[in-house]
Order: C-alpha cells, then structure tokens, then sequence
C-alpha cells in the first residue's frame, strides 16, 4: 500500500437516529470535529422517515413520534 493510500481518511458517512428533541435538523451536527464540518444544511427527516446529507453522506433515521402539530 503506498503511503498515500495510507494516510487518506476513511469514509466518514455514518447513520444516525434522531427523534422529536432533534429537530430542527441540520448537518453537520453540534460538537462535530473542525474536520468534519461544511457548510450547515437542514434536512426534513420528518417527510420519508430518512434523509441523507448532500455534503457528508451522513444518514438520518427518524424515530419515534413526530412531534404535534406538524403537517
């Protein structure tokens, strides 16, 4: 393996539940290393249940119950 190959970063996408206590949702999250950000983007997980970040690849699962009074 040459020594490029071994000092690339791995593929950081990963998938991540999140509930009601989360939205509004957007990535990347808070506390995320200096490394891993880009610019902020929300995602609507609430539509299909999950949304994949354009930027990261990061994937979001909804779970439990969507909070009252959305549409």
């Amino acid at each position: 393996m040459s020594e490029a190959a071994k000092n690339t970063a791995p593929d950081t996408a990963r998938e991540v539940n999140v509930t009601a206590h989360d939205l509004p949702l957007h990535c990347p999250q808070p506390g995320a290393p200096l490394w891993a950000r880009h610019p902020r983007v929300f995602l609507d997980v609430l539509k299909t249940g999950d949304m994949k970040c354009p930027y990261c690849g990061t994937h979001y699962h909804f779970t439990g119950e969507a909070p009252k009074g959305h549409h």
